[in-house]
């Protein structure tokens, strides 16, 4: 005979504990989530991880882990990968304890650097060995950065193809494409940048937070990406009346950089109001074939809301990236969209 059942009260408990976790690993992916607090994502929990003690202490997140503290001293780490390292095996256990809690884990650095560098596959991977979904997201250089030191570029070309190796659901927001918004500050700048990684960051957790009629859960992306490959996340919005222009948002007015095989397949959830119909529905699955090149497979889930809404949300897992779709965007960086195959 089993146990008595938990009450409903237990249950809300379980539902409100957070289940995803923003993660920013060396300097420019703490300020990312510092940025991605400051748009708010409701339920999700911020860490900031780091080998230099000053940049970890101006961080207001709930959660800051320095790395390294008996051989980097809170200094951080001068771009050397294999002292990170070192400092990650050592902190390993701890991290891993308070990461792997989490469901839904997006860690987010900037490439170049010795410590996000070196921190996000190592992470990934380990992240990856429990329950917990990891999702690396990279901030590729500037070009003239990976010009000008060729110990940046190496870091990045060997963090890239570690990821590339690894698979799964992989976002790469290139800064390239960045100069066309080159007449704004620097800082707002990267803070457009912030707020576009938000609202992908925001779609995927509400599609799989939040329950619809069609539904689409971390199970069913689970499942997706274990068939998917390498992947990538796509969002956007558009007025209801117009479903192929949505589809041409997400696909293209975009950060990201990626090449499609022959052999795509999509996960796509649609958002909308009452008003949100069978007919717009076929329309927006019948642009993603098209725009893919007729993916072998493609699942989709609908949340209609009670009320009646002008605009319609789409969120898209895209999978079956090609092997070297990152490394082959360092040297041929697109400046106006995706590197589509098709």
């Amino acid at each position: 005979m089993t146990g008595e059942a938990p009450p409903p009260e237990a249950w809300a408990a379980m539902a409100a504990d957070p289940s995803v976790a923003v993660v920013g690993l060396g300097g420019a992916g703490s300020e990312a989530v510092q940025d991605l607090v400051g748009l708010g994502i409701p339920g999700v929990r911020a860490v900031a991880i780091n080998t230099d003690v000053k940049h970890l202490l101006r961080m207001g997140v709930e959660e800051r882990i320095l790395l390294g503290q008996r051989e980097l001293r809170g200094r951080g780490s001068g771009g050397d990968r294999s002292v990170v390292l070192r400092a990650a095996e050592e902190g390993k256990e701890e991290i891993l304890r308070r990461l792997g809690r989490f469901e839904l884990v997006f860690l987010l650095a900037g490439l170049g650097g010795g410590t996000g560098s070196a921190l996000l596959p190592f992470f990934a991977r380990a992240l990856r060995e429990t329950e917990a979904l990891a999702v690396p997201v990279v901030f590729l250089p500037f070009k003239v950065e990976l010009e000008a030191n060729s110990l940046r570029r190496e870091n990045v070309e060997a963090t890239v193809a570690d990821l590339e190796e690894m698979g799964g659901l992989l976002l790469v927001l290139a800064n390239e494409k960045l100069r066309r918004f080159e007449s704004l500050p620097i800082h707002r700048v990267f803070q457009v940048r912030n707020a576009y990684l938000h609202s992908l960051v925001a779609s995927l957790v509400d599609m799989i937070e939040n329950p619809s009629q069609l539904n689409v859960d971390l199970a069913s992306l689970k499942n997706h990406l274990r068939e998917a490959g390498l992947s990538t996340l796509l969002s956007g919005e558009h007025h209801i009346s117009e479903p192929e222009r949505l589809v041409h948002q997400a696909l293209s007015d975009t950060l990201l950089d990626f090449h499609l095989s022959e052999h795509p397949s999509a996960l796509v959830h649609l958002d909308g109001g009452a008003n949100l119909t069978l007919r717009t529905l076929d329309r927006v699955l019948h642009t993603m074939r098209q725009r893919l090149g007729e993916p072998e497979r493609l699942v989709f889930g609908t949340r209609v809301r009670p009320e009646a809404r002008d605009v319609v949300r789409l969120t898209a897992v895209v999978g079956g990236l090609k092997p070297r779709t990152v490394r082959d965007a360092l040297r041929t960086p697109s400046p106006h969209g995706p590197l589509m195959a098709h």
